[in-house]
């Protein structure tokens, strides 16, 4: 019985500061903490992305912005950054030229990329 009435008791504490903890742990992820895993993506962004997409996601005179609701998850999955990257993309929306395969961006690396894009396109609004 006694065992019984601590699990009771400490069930009744949890209950009591679990929405200050969740409420705590939201507005640090909303305020800027970062995922894990993001660092890495962006270093890889940035020394095999950033020349044409820029620095910032937001392109340059030799690429269109990440940015923009035309990378939407729902317009561009993630499969399509993969396919850009292995097999090179043909111009579409953008009056950039194709874009060519990179071969020494392997698939893990392409992985870590698109998950700060993605990240970088929630903060942004995007999605």
């Amino acid at each position: 019985m006694k065992k019984l009435m601590t699990v009771l008791v400490m069930l009744g504490i949890a209950a009591i500061f679990a929405p200050a903890a969740l409420a705590t742990n939201h507005a640090k992820n909303s305020a800027g903490a970062v995922p894990g895993g993001i660092g890495l993506g962006k270093a890889l962004f940035n020394k095999n992305c950033a020349s044409c997409h820029g620095v910032s996601l937001k392109g340059t005179e030799n690429g269109p912005p990440f940015l923009h609701r035309f990378y939407h998850p729902g317009h561009h999955a993630d499969g399509s950054f993969f396919i850009a990257v292995t097999r090179g993309v043909r111009q579409h929306h953008w009056k950039f030229g194709n874009m060519e395969p990179l071969p020494g961006v392997s698939r893990p690396m392409i992985t870590s990329i698109v998950k700060y894009v993605r990240y970088m396109q929630k903060q942004a609004g995007i999605f």
